[in-house]
C-alpha cells in the first residue's frame, strides 16, 4: 500500500512539473509575441492560476511521496 503512495505521489509531482513547464512556455511565447506591456500583463495574469494549480499538485505529490516513505 505504501509503495502505491510513493508512485502516485511521483506521478502527481510529474504532472505538476509538466504544468509548470507549460506555464513557463506560455509566458515566454507571450513575451515574444507582444510588444505592449498591457497585453503581456494580461497573458501572465491568465497563466497565473494554472501556474499556482500546477505548483499545488506538485507539492501534493511530494507530500504523498514523503508520507509513503515515512509510513513504509
Amino acid at each position: 500500500m505504501m509503495e502505491f503512495l510513493v508512485w502516485a505521489g511521483a506521478a502527481l509531482s510529474l504532472m505538476g512539473l509538466a504544468g509548470l513547464i507549460w506555464s513557463i512556455v506560455k509566458v515566454i511565447s507571450a513575451r515574444r509575441k507582444t510588444q505592449d506591456d498591457a497585453e503581456l500583463r494580461a497573458a501572465v495574469q491568465a497563466v497565473l492560476p494554472w501556474n499556482m494549480g500546477a505548483l499545488f499538485v506538485s507539492v501534493l505529490g511530494l507530500m504523498l511521496v514523503i508520507l509513503g516513505i515515512f509510513l513504509g
